[in-house]
């Protein structure tokens, strides 16, 4: 590459060609060099860090101790505060608050209030805040009054006030939102409601959503039941005051191949006194031989209940059902339906009419 430096002597000014190899980029590099020395010098209080991992980055060995405005890291990044976005391929580290937005691709590291929003391809650490926290795989915190939603798991030492979203589980104090997790939540006073695949927890938990409901203020009972065609079930019922899981097995006394019942549902409580509540439940039900063929059953209940104490309660009403079944035993289990259809695959579809009755005792 051709350069023309100018030379000054006696008053005139003579022109000399230069060549220097790669000149213009180490220009560029200088430039850009002096463009981010610049960009970091912003103030005390909020700087820009630039780097491939601590310490190698525009902050050097002070970043630890320096609040950024904006950061990028190739793979790691380590400050006291960042207020505003932050990015790193592998981690974000920062011993004190941060606000705006923290991106990385493994995991982001929070000694103090996280104010904005976290985002982790793996794992989200902070000690409280009231954004949200977003991670593939968990999200662990001291307290929580936003948002957290992991692919796998939160977890909260003390209080969550918004939501909690876990692919298998959440864990809290008292919560003031909602948690709804794929199998179990955790948690002692809910004041929301707990969505659970299979199992809830919790001290106080009016509206549980899950099949199994340990509520230590709520209800459990055992209950016998059977219905029109002679599945007689025992079904475990727990709860809170307002809704609750059923999950049950039991025996067919008309059949002779597809004898045993298996059972589980939702139910809620209304119109609830001293001595009578009306229970609705929806269920799902099969009759198996272990074998061969198909009975699946979905029913939607209402069943007025009275109470016999504190302990006992009988009840009995009307089911509206539907049935899916490819078995003889299964289709002549039921002789009247409201409406029937047979498909190409030797398999009936029924609405029917039906009852079930019971008694339950709490404990």
């Amino acid at each position: 590459m051709n350069t023309t430096l100018t030379k000054i002597k006696n008053g005139f000014a003579t022109s000399i060609n230069l060549k220097v190899p790669g000149i213009k980029a180490l220009g560029l590099a200088i430039l850009l060099s002096s463009g981010l020395n610049g960009l970091a010098q912003e103030g005390k209080k909020g700087k820009v860090n630039i780097g491939f991992i601590y310490p190698v980055s525009t902050n050097g060995t002070h970043a630890a101790l320096d609040t950024n405005v904006f950061s990028l890291n190739v793979l790691v990044g380590v400050s006291a505060a960042e207020k505003g976005l932050s990015f790193a391929g592998l981690s974000n580290i920062v011993r004190k608050n941060t606000g705006g937005a923290q991106f990385s691709g493994l995991s982001n590291h929070i000694g103090g209030k996280a104010s904005g929003v976290q985002f982790a391809g793996f794992i989200n650490t902070y000690g409280g805040g009231n954004g949200a926290a977003i991670a593939g795989f968990a999200n662990i915190s001291k307290e929580n009054s936003g948002a957290q939603v992991a692919g796998f798991m939160n977890w909260t030492s003390k209080n969550v006030s918004v939501m909690q979203i876990g692919g298998f589980m959440n864990k809290a104090a008292d919560v003031k939102g909602s948690q709804i997790a794929g199998f179990i939540n955790v948690a002692k006073k809910v004041k929301g409601v707990q969505l659970a695949g299979f199992i809830n927890v919790a001290d106080s938990s009016d509206y549980p959503i899950g099949i199994i409901n340990i509520v230590k203020n709520g209800e459990k009972n055992i209950a016998l039941t059977t219905n029109q065609n002679l599945t007689t079930m025992v079904t475990f019922r727990s709860g809170g005051k307002v809704l609750y899981g059923i999950i049950g097995a039991g025996y067919n006394f008309k059949n002779k191949d597809e004898v045993y019942a298996f059972e589980a549902g939702l139910g809620a409580h209304f119109f609830q006194s001293e001595h009578f509540r009306l229970n609705a439940e929806l269920t799902a039900s099969s009759l198996q031989n272990f074998k061969r063929g198909e009975y699946f059953k979905s029913t939607f209940q209402l069943l007025p209940s009275l109470r016999l104490g504190q302990n006992l309660e009988i009840f009995a009403g009307p089911s509206f059902n539907f049935v899916s079944t490819n078995t003889e035993e299964g289709k002549n289990l039921q002789k009247h339906y409201v409406k029937s259809w047979d498909r190409k695959d030797n398999t009936l579809h029924g609405l029917f009419l039906g009852y079930t009755g019971g008694l339950a005792i709490s404990f």
